[in-house]
């Protein structure tokens, strides 16, 4: 016969224990959840939706998609020019349906998010012109296209940034509200930038037109409508499901946005591929340098795993759609304007990767570092 209440005592003491002992039987270490207000990131259900939602393949159809675009750019005469065409809309698809899935409400603390705001410009401009500067006195880069180079490497992307942003669990909501002030930042710095980075060699009078003309057409316009959406949805319940259906269809947009930029870019890219070999080492040793930095710069200052994910990408991640009609306006049709792609298509074999590796390289559990 046993104690009386000793069953009772067994199923419910484990619940009543404090969270120190209850973590000691566990055998883990505890960890307090964070204050709402503490300004640390926090798992949300926009992180564990995605968990829920994106199989392990997402990226091998990423990179499908974008393979499948240099094969049908290189061999189908008038596809790279279809895809060009195309293009604009793809990016708008894939930006509203990334906006459409963001919860703007938290989206709008990064307004008031100074050290996030802080690391991101501190790493854009003043780290990035650093390194531009390193890499362009390492490797000979030929005249005609080091207009194109620097150009291209001075400006953090402001457009599908935020779409991988999002497909690596970082704060894609509180980037979203920075893009205006990185554009702004780079309109008015990258004439500085450029004179610095070439001791004063090169300077450019910027067209303000192309970039004020990007950030309406793939942020605000895109943005407006899914505010618009949302706001409906929660007034009408019929389109709940087809909101919460939407999210589906982000990666089949995101692998056809990959396919149709490869495709618009193969063709520039293989006519000069003989003289674009140096660029093309300069944008991937970049890349990996500005990982690097970024993860060392945001575990030093104990930024959070999902803003130290935003900010790496943006570290990494070029204006190079915005840019590329400035350059040609620039340089006109030479090779400066296939430097701008070689670039583009690095980097998306890139972001690819570091949608799966970014996860692992600052991981979830991050946040008990950040108290």
């Amino acid at each position: 016969m046993r104690p009386c209440g000793a069953g009772h005592l067994r199923s419910t003491s484990a619940a009543g224990l404090p969270l120190l002992a209850r973590s000691r039987l566990n055998g883990r270490p505890a960890v307090p959840p964070s204050h709402p207000e503490s300004g640390r990131d926090k798992p949300s259900a926009q992180t564990s939706s995605d968990a829920v939602r994106r199989p392990s393949t997402q990226t091998l159809w990423w990179f499908g998609g974008a393979v499948l675009g240099v094969i049908l750019g290189a061999g189908i005469s008038g596809f790279a020019a279809l895809a060009e065409t195309a293009l604009t809309s793809c990016l708008i698809a894939l930006l509203f349906l990334t906006f459409l899935d963001i919860p703007f409400e938290t989206g709008l603390r990064a307004v008031r998010d100074l050290p996030l705001l802080a690391v991101t410009a501190a790493l854009n401009f003043l780290i990035v012109p650093l390194v531009v500067a390193g890499l362009i006195s390492v490797f000979d880069i030929a005249d005609p296209l080091l207009p194109a180079v620097l150009i291209v490497l001075l400006c953090p992307c402001i457009d599908y940034v935020i779409a991988f942003t999002r497909a690596a669990g970082g704060a894609a909501d509180r980037l979203l509200m920075l893009t205006p002030m990185l554009m702004i930042a780079q309109l008015l710095l990258l004439p500085v930038m450029l004179w610095a980075v070439t001791g004063g060699r090169l300077s450019i009078d910027l067209p303000v037109r192309p970039l004020v003309g990007a950030l309406v057409l793939f942020i605000i316009i895109p943005l407006t409508a899914a505010v618009v959406v949302r706001r409906l949805a929660r007034r009408t319940p019929r389109l709940g499901r087809p909101l919460a259906a939407s999210a589906r269809l982000m990666d089949p947009v995101m692998t056809l946005t990959l396919l149709v930029i490869t495709a618009s870019v193969t063709p520039r890219i293989a006519h000069s591929a003989g003289q674009l070999g140096t660029v093309a080492v300069v944008f991937a040793v970049f890349a990996v340098v500005m990982t690097t930095i970024g993860w060392g710069v945001t575990r030093a200052l104990h930024v959070g795993p999902r803003r130290s994910r935003a900010v790496i990408l943006s570290a990494v991640t070029r204006n190079s759609l915005v840019m590329l009609p400035i350059v040609r306006a620039i340089t006109g049709e030479g090779i400066g304007p296939a430097g701008v792609v070689t670039q583009t298509l690095i980097e998306l074999l890139v972001l690819i990767v570091l949608v799966r590796v970014l996860p692992r390289l600052v991981p979830a559990t991050a946040v008990a570092e950040n108290r």
